[in-house]
């Protein structure tokens, strides 16, 4: 017989956002019932160390985890694992909407937020599910992952990105033969400037990862056993593999969204206070689009930890009909074995950037500006001059691009200033 759980709020999706919905409702004092409803079978757990300390060994499963196992119980929040929501209906008419899950459970709610995360970008050539080859998204990919590259010697990575880059370094690190192929110029080409994508491609080289740029896969070949044996490219060449690993980007889940009939574009379109074209359904994590976070402009789609954690926490403070939180300046981090990049602030259209200090020391600076006014900072092992220019950026100041391309002269002085 269908199980049933009393109406209230229900969080589709076990994610950061997901988690950091049902903490902000519990902390602004909402005391109807919450059900976050997980198709993972683990409870919810932190994804970006899976690309680096878990896959270096460094981290287990169970220190991923967001929340002990009884932090859910004692706040009113029931959480359920291993069950997809297929099946959605609004309320209307003074009944409660309902949830259906792939297992036949009923869930009954009052509002609805869904923080459904993304999924992987299949790469579309022949060989792209061959065993050995690989995509990295959820704590099984990671596990099966860090099983398969012990076994292996010679690791493809397909995608220049953030992950593909942790990756990369993660299994340099255990000695692999690692090679980086990348479709476009550059590495990182949508986050970064160009000097910054040079940076990453020589630190990557001088720790022996071969890395290919405008280099375009166009299929994997098996070996005798039928596994991953080779990366064919467009140019003829074939790079020897035991392991592929495919970092090509992640597309948002609007399945349910379209579903219900929300409005979608590239994600989930949402306000800046997280709400969906439709009043009892917000939205909030990788599954979104939303306005620019510094200009209100536009649509930009965020996938981090803490734009996932603000956008939540105005999710819940719109369901309670609260007044949105104040703006919040977008940051990111990528650790790529002992390099590590801290970004503040959004470049895109930027018309000049400064590097403070020298990019072959591997401590620098690149500050972006845009008719002299100051968007963003990537900060590679300059932690300092990152909180700077993030501070500047929360308080709406801007720092004298003359001055602040002088490593000579602190920023916090400019700040301060």
């Amino acid at each position: 017989m269908p199980q049933t759980t009393p109406a209230g709020t229900l969080v589709v999706g076990a994610s950061q956002a997901g988690v950091q919905l049902a903490v902000s409702l519990r902390q602004l004092g909402d005391p109807d019932p919450i059900t976050l409803v997980g198709a993972e079978p683990h409870p919810p757990y932190q994804r970006p160390p899976l690309s680096k300390e878990f896959l270096a060994g460094t981290a287990d499963a169970a220190s991923l985890a967001f929340r002990t196992p009884t932090w859910y119980a004692e706040n009113g929040v029931e959480l359920i694992c291993g069950e997809r929501v297929v099946e959605l209906a609004l309320p209307a008419g003074g009944r409660p909407g309902r949830a259906r899950t792939d297992r036949g459970r009923s869930l009954p709610f009052t509002r609805l937020a869904l923080t459904v995360g993304a999924r992987p970008r299949r790469l579309d050539v022949p060989g792209a599910d061959l065993e050995g080859v690989l995509s990295l998204r959820g704590l099984d990919d990671a596990v099966r992952l860090r099983r398969q590259l012990a076994d292996a010697a010679r690791v493809v990575v397909v995608g220049g990105g953030f992950i593909g880059l942790e990756a990369a370094a993660a299994a340099r690190a255990q000695g692999k033969q690692v090679t980086v192929v990348e479709a476009a110029e550059r590495l990182v080409g949508r986050s970064v400037a160009p000097v910054v994508s040079e940076f990453l491609r020589r630190a990557h080289q001088r720790r022996g990862t071969g890395v290919l740029l405008s280099a375009e896969v166009v299929a994997i070949r098996a070996g005798a056993g039928g596994t991953v044996e080779a990366v064919q490219l467009a140019d003829g060449r074939a790079l020897p593999a035991d392991l592929v690993l495919v970092g090509v980007g992640a597309v948002p889940r609007t399945e349910l969204a379209e579903q219900i009939g929300l409005e979608c574009d590239g994600g989930i379109v949402v306000d800046a206070a997280a709400r969906t074209s439709h009043p009892a359904v917000v939205a909030a994590g990788d599954c979104t689009v939303a306005p620019h976070p510094m200009t209100g402009e536009g649509r930009v789609r965020l996938e981090s930890v803490p734009a996932a954690v603000a956008q939540a926490s105005a999710a819940a403070a719109a369901l309670l009909g609260r007044p949105a939180a104040a703006r919040t300046v977008p940051w990111f981090w990528s650790n790529q074995g002992d390099l590590r990049l801290q970004i503040a602030g959004l470049s895109a259209g930027f018309d000049r950037c400064d590097v403070r200090g020298e990019p072959d020391s591997e401590k620098f600076a690149v500050l972006y500006y845009r008719d002299g006014e100051l968007l963003a900072v990537d900060a590679v092992n300059a932690p300092a001059d990152y909180l700077v220019v993030r501070k500047a950026l929360t308080q709406g100041k801007t720092l004298p691009a003359d001055k602040a391309a002088d490593a000579g002269i602190p920023l916090k002085t400019l700040l301060a200033g």
